[in-house]
């Protein structure tokens, strides 16, 4: 059954930044989006470039190696060269605690 673990603190992660993790054994990326947390698999679904190397617009996140992009929100994929999604997990946040749901 998944449970919450510890990932990082809220000032690990400042607005509009992307960081890799480990959380229980997998590796996850967070995002800052306005004060909002999000976490998905850390790797492009075309090449496996790390994510937190890319950039955000908006709601995606652009892979540093070929340009994919994915929504940060639902890991959809939304341009090529990449076709599958991301894998996304649940977040909370409880006082500076990031946690997320493996």
């Amino acid at each position: 059954m998944p449970e919450y673990h510890k990932a990082a603190s809220m000032t690990e992660l400042v607005p509009g930044s992307i960081i890799c993790v480990e959380v229980a054994g997998t590796r996850v990326a967070l995002y800052n989006l306005e004060g909002e947390i999000f976490a998905t698999s850390p790797s492009c679904t075309h090449v496996e470039a790390d994510l937190a190397d890319g950039d955000i617009e908006g709601e995606e996140v652009v892979c540093p190696l070929h340009f994919a992009t994915f929504n940060i929100k639902t890991g959809l994929c939304t341009s090529p060269p990449a076709e599958e999604d991301l894998v996304t997990y649940a977040v909370r946040v409880t006082d500076d605690c990031i946690e997320v749901e493996i």
